[in-house]
């Protein structure tokens, strides 16, 4: 069942500082979104805001027609999951004790443990790879490694919405794709929808299936990339001049950022 999120004119500042304001957007269900802008711009405070982690100064966040603020933090939460900026995880805690953490939203006091649990922490283990390392420590884990244990946590969670900040943050460039080719296969496979912060404007556009480019408290541009994200976009999100060109293996936009750097012709011309 698709489950629908949304913003109606939501205002949302840190003290006095405005951040997003009136802002209307709708997530495309079972699908990628990526938002997408400057560092201060607001990508991560939407997201915050949006899994009531944030609460706005006006207007709402919507989840099936509903202001999220009537809903109650569990019923949230087994509608939506959220892997914030660079989780900590206590010290020693192992693999499958953190993705157990994912099903806490579906017990009560009458049933804290069942066997859906433990299936659902099971399939979570082994869509994620980390089967084999139930028994490690999470603080014992290499980047990719642990990124993954938390990803596994919130498919334990086993909600239709996935809310990821920054899901690559700290990770080499063969972690991040690794990373990014995990969510895509989960979308493809069960149609959740997916939303998460990206800083690589690249791999924005190679993964997602709508992007939301955020600028000057708003949304400059939203849609797919290959009609959004486009030369004037790129200039008035990050004031940034570039060369577009098209991915030659997926087709989509990919950005080279004019600026300062070892010149081949120059140093050809030297040798």
């Amino acid at each position: 069942m698709m489950t629908m999120l949304e913003t109606r004119t939501l205002t949302l500042s840190y003290g006095q500082s405005p951040i997003i304001n009136e802002l209307d957007l709708k997530i495309p269900p079972q699908k990628i979104t990526v938002f997408v802008g400057r560092n201060g711009c607001g990508k991560s405070t939407l997201i915050r805001a949006i899994s009531r982690l944030l609460k706005p100064d006006g207007g709402a966040v919507l989840l099936d027609g509903k202001a999220i603020s009537k809903w109650s933090t569990k019923e949230v939460a087994q509608q939506l999951a959220i892997l914030p900026q660079a989780p900590l995880a206590p010290e020693g805690l192992t693999v499958k004790e953190l993705v157990r953490q994912g099903r806490y939203p579906h017990q009560s006091l009458l049933s804290q443990w069942t066997r859906e649990d433990e299936r659902l922490v099971k399939k979570a283990l082994a869509d994620t790879g980390m089967s084999e390392l139930t028994d490690r420590s999470v603080d014992s884990l290499s980047g990719g490694q642990r990124q993954r244990a938390w990803i596994a946590m919130i498919l334990a969670q086993n909600t239709n919405i996935l809310l990821l900040d920054e899901p690559t943050t700290y990770l080499d460039m063969a972690h991040q794709v690794e990373i990014l080719d995990l969510l895509y296969e989960l979308n493809l496979r069960d149609r959740c929808t997916i939303v998460m912060v990206l800083h690589d404007l690249n791999l924005a556009c190679r993964y997602a299936h709508h992007i939301v480019a955020l600028a000057d408290q708003t949304v400059v541009a939203e849609g797919p990339p290959e009609k959004v994200m486009t030369l004037n976009t790129v200039e008035a999100v990050f004031d940034m001049k570039c060369e577009l060109l098209r991915d030659p293996i997926f087709g989509t936009p990919l950005f080279l950022p004019y600026g300062k750097g070892r010149h081949l012709s120059h140093s050809m011309s030297g040798s």
